[in-house]
């Protein structure tokens, strides 16, 4: 019920995070569905970001967030869990190779060994892309390499799929492309429209990251031409 985010957040915020994790398991998005749920599913969007971004599964540490926009949740995330935060306005640099000199800056500042975009929705340069050629990852909202670019949940139910999902991948000139990493399938349901399975596909992006980021960090993952191979086996990882 709609009352389930709330007592989630209640938990979250008495430091018990792996027990409001394990908690947004047990009610999954496709469990919400009256018109009550609305704030519920948003209720458990943030507490199960807030909630991944504390574990400490990673042999890594998050040294920045940055955004190019001041209101944009991830900041608040961020905060809370003591991470430091750059907003970085496009509206502030002539072009977009200067904006993205100065995301360089601010990541070299920290000594980023591994950039990860998460909702970033900017075309980075290509001197960008290629100077952080295998140190910058990304995730898309379907099974690369179908569905590039937008209206990733919309296109899959007017294609008639039958799953959907998400890929993480590092990230290459051309849109969402790049050797896999890690791809996790759920179902298309009967019935399922943009936001349900949206909602679903969002459960899955919240195993599929984590489980990426901790291989590159293990130092798993090494790219031959363009395949990622995870362990010496070609990759992805797949989830289902």
């Amino acid at each position: 019920s709609s009352a389930v985010p709330h007592l989630v957040d209640a938990v979250y915020r008495q430091g018990r995070v792996e027990e409001a994790l394990q908690m947004t398991e047990r009610w999954p998005p496709e469990r919400l569905t009256t018109p009550e749920d609305v704030d519920a599913h948003v209720g458990w969007r943030r507490v199960r970001a807030k909630a991944v971004a504390r574990r400490g599964d990673l042999d890594a540490s998050v040294g920045v967030v940055v955004s190019s926009r001041a209101d944009a949740g991830g900041l608040q995330h961020a905060h809370e869990a003591g991470i430091e935060t750059v907003v970085l306005s496009p509206r502030a640099f002539p072009s977009r190779e200067a904006y993205d000199r100065a995301l360089v800056v601010e990541l070299e500042r920290r000594r980023v060994e591994v950039v990860c975009l998460a909702g970033f929705m900017r075309l980075l340069t290509a001197g960008f892309v290629d100077a952080w050629r295998d140190r910058l990852i990304n995730i898309h909202p379907s099974l690369l390499p179908k569905f590039p670019g937008l209206d990733t949940h919309k296109r899959a139910l007017e294609a008639g799929e039958t799953h959907a999902g998400c890929s993480v991948h590092f990230v290459r000139t051309e849109m969402d492309s790049g050797p896999l990493l890690v791809q996790a399938a759920v179902p298309v349901l009967p019935g399922d429209d943009e936001d349900r399975l949206a909602a679903r596909v969002l459960q899955a992006e919240h195993r599929a990251y984590p489980l990426a980021l901790s291989l590159v960090a293990a130092g798993r993952v090494r790219v031959a031409g363009e395949q990622a191979l995870i362990d010496g086996q070609p990759g992805p990882v797949r989830l289902d």
